[in-house]
């Protein structure tokens, strides 16, 4: 028997783990009893076609016989978990990988610095503070002294403009619902306002007190269900009641709008953005706040989007806009003559997405997307002098800007290889420096992330990045996971997982495709995902699948799909449209029924890239691959993990609840149909640690087992 050793760098500890000698094996079936699941006579006529819903019960999230059902379902999942040998030996390994230090880019204020610390293990990211690049840190806010089972997040907001006072954002359970506080930067302490109801919002200060965003306070009993309509901006003084908070905004007319708003650096202006939904596009408006000035629209919505950069002076603004240009480009606008043919050209548009511009110290610095890898320059205000930033590889970067009188700002650097580390670019020397390296217990280089380009159903170019072992011979029963998402104009990235390394480790290929629907290559990549020609992000992903197994990486016996949400919707579509094509299924709090998501929530949002059931032409589409809806009697699915959490207010865990009861319903195979519901959590933002550790090690030791594939780990 040949034996692996992993050494902790750190600790010094030594891992032991075996690899078996025969790779071809096959571990014994685990018996599933499924709980009995309760059907009701329900139908709906959708513009003449009856639609059975009989598992419409269990949308009622906190009605007591949903939450049984859902107790015994889980209490399936583990038993099935808790029986594979080689479980635990996952959890230790992933345990060990996960445990390093993690640290985000600082965060100037004023004289201070503050940042994210987590040592290794911790539930929370500890909030530490310093005076000076050269001060010594101290804690500013440790959430993890604020609940038993570390399910309290922070977030850190705006700052006044004298840098005294900073806002927080605090959530619980993994809700979307925040509660804003202002924390005292010198003292630590926070004041005694608190802000309710906050979604979707940041917090921009204005002289004495904030501008902020929320919903109505929801009926009781509904808060994590019901519609989120009529957000309005309001604006809280320091020290007063929340009651007292002045209303700056609301669409009266148009409940479903929502509004997000920013104050420029001067505080100058109040920058406004309006949109009925997530992706399609939105009106920006600016609110001269020197001279009370009502809000002056800039851009009419819906269909572009035009951010807001920087404030120039005298009512001149720089603007990243997709008008006229799909890859963006950066124009100067002055709100005085804000007509299309008073505009001036700053950056042009090219073929390369331009993803994100940012100012600092008086230059323009310009994010750009290349075949899903990114690019930065720097430039003038005006576009001149454009040079290269050079980035330590192909992967992803973020956080270039800061203050006008600052000369010192960090970005992080990061890739499927390379562990995120912090730079500091000083503009008036033109040179990075790196500024955090991250110390992880294995090493890097022993794997390979390369970039490769298949054709989808109808021909178009995909492109797909693959990661795996160096020497890692290509048999054709390689065990892998295929992970997309394909929507919301949302690009994936080069980003690193110390989860996928147990994969790695193991013999696996880790694949992620570039699915059209997102934003990739621009809103024409975006609109090709998107309403009516959705099917085009599942035959990428199918064809993405087929490449794999016809290039020899792996086969459908040892193949595993993997996504969340929207991601989730992704790979319920696909395990229904191609059940033969993989083995194991990870649909992670997805949308899965395409007929109601917009009744709960911010669904309502996601109209405009989904397409809604009211529509009889729309509802044609959605019906055809709504996973709820498609399920077919008799036929053999994948080993399928449904998970999702009972405080994900954005999918609701309904639609998790609804696919898992039909699909155990549906399925006449020899596969596993578990769901895992997650208590105390939400669609994912503020998991604690341990919640991550716990579910990552269930789902790699679903997938093993149900791939047949061996576990070098001694167990």
């Amino acid at each position: 028997m040949k034996e692996l050793f992993f050494l902790s760098v750190i600790t010094g500890v030594l891992f032991s783990c075996s690899e078996p000698e025969n790779k071809f094996i096959k571990y014994p079936k685990i018996e599933v009893n499924y709980p009995q699941t309760k059907k009701i006579d329900q139908f709906d006529d959708y513009h003449g076609t009856m639609v059975s819903d009989p598992y419409r019960w269990l949308e009622i999230d906190t009605a007591r016989e949903v939450i049984e059902w859902g107790d015994l379902e889980n209490k399936v999942t583990f038993d099935y978990l808790n029986k594979i040998p080689f479980k635990n030996a996952i959890k230790e390994r992933y345990t060990e990988l996960f445990d390093y230090p993690k640290l985000s880019s600082p965060r100037k204020i004023g004289e201070y610095y503050l940042f994210y610390k987590n040592d290794g293990l911790q539930d929370q990211s500890v909030i530490y503070i310093q005076k000076g690049l050269a001060g010594t840190p101290e804690v500013f806010i440790d959430p993890n002294k604020l609940s038993q089972d570390g399910t309290v997040s922070i977030s850190l907001l705006g700052n006044s403009k004298d840098n005294k006072y900073l806002a927080i954002s605090r959530a619980e359970a993994g809700s979307d619902w925040n509660q804003v506080r202002i924390m005292n930067l010198e003292t630590k302490l926070e004041l005694p306002d608190r802000i309710d109801w906050v979604k979707f919002s940041g917090a921009s200060w204005y002289k004495d007190g904030i501008i902020y965003s929320r919903y109505p306070e929801p009926v009781e009993g509904v808060e994590l269900t019901n519609k989120n309509i009529n957000h309005k901006v309001y604006y809280h003084k320091l020290g007063t009641n929340q009651s007292e908070d002045k209303l700056l905004y609301e669409n009266k007319d148009r409940p479903e709008m929502n509004h997000y708003t920013s104050v420029t650096e001067k505080q100058d202006y109040l920058v406004m953005h309006g949109s009925p939904g997530t992706t399609n596009g939105f009106s920006t408006y600016i609110k001269d706040l020197q001279n009370d000035g009502p809000f002056q629209l800039l851009f009419k919505g819906y269909d572009n989007k035009s951010n807001i950069v920087h404030h120039l002076g005298d009512g001149k603004f720089l603007v990243l806009t997709n008008i006229d240009a799909p890859n963006y480009r950066l124009i100067q606008v002055d709100s005085e003559n804000p007509e299309k043919e008073n505009w001036i050209e700053i950056v042009p548009e090219s073929e390369f997405l331009i993803e994100n511009a940012s100012t600092g110290g008086g230059k323009l610095f310009t994010l750009y997307l290349q075949d899903a890898t990114n690019r930065i320059y720097e430039s003038d205000y005006d576009g001149s002098n454009k040079k290269e930033i050079e980035l330590p590889g192909l992967g992803s970067s973020s956080g270039l800007g800061g203050q006008e009188e600052d000369s010192l700002f960090f970005y992080t650097f990061t890739s499927f290889t390379y562990p995120p580390s912090i730079f500091i670019y000083n503009v008036k020397t033109g040179k990075s420096e790196l500024f955090y390296k991250t110390e992880l217990k294995f090493n890097p280089e022993d794997f390979v992330e390369k970039q490769v380009f298949y054709k989808s159903k109808d021909g178009t170019k995909v492109p797909m990045f693959l990661v795996l072992k160096k020497d890692l011979e290509l048999t054709g029963n390689n065990p892998a996971e295929l992970y997309g998402y394909g929507g919301f104009n949302i690009s994936l990235t080069p980003s690193f997982s110390t989860s996928r390394i147990i994969l790695l480790e193991n013999g696996g290929v880790f694949a992620m495709a570039n699915l059209r629907g997102g934003g990739e290559y621009g809103e024409e990549w975006h609109k090709a995902g998107m309403l009516e020609k959705k099917q085009n992000v599942f035959d990428d992903f199918i064809a993405g699948a087929e490449y794999l197994i016809k290039e020899g990486y792996t086969s459908s016996d040892k193949l595993a799909i993997s996504g969340g949400s929207n991601g989730g919707l992704l790979v319920g579509a696909c395990m229904i449209q191609r059940p033969d094509l993989f083995k194991v299924a990870f649909p992670a709090v997805g949308v899965m029924d395409m007929l109601r998501f917009h009744l709960f929530t911010i669904g309502r949002a996601w109209v405009f890239e989904y397409g809604s059931s009211e529509d009889p032409e729309q509802f044609k589409f959605l019906y055809k691959y709504s996973p709820v809806h498609n399920l077919k009697d008799g036929t053999a699915y994948p080993a399928t993990m449904i998970t999702t959490a009972d405080h994900d207010d954005r999918v609701v865990p309904a639609h998790s609840f609804k696919f898992a009861a039909r699909l155990q319903e549906a399925d006449r195979g020899d596969n596993p149909v578990l769901i895992r519901i997650d208590k105390r959590a939400g669609h994912g933002a503020g998991k604690p640690t341990s919640k991550i550790i716990d579910e990552q090690a269930d789902k790699w030791a679903f997938f093993f087992y149900n791939t047949n594939s061996p576990v070098i780990y001694k167990y």
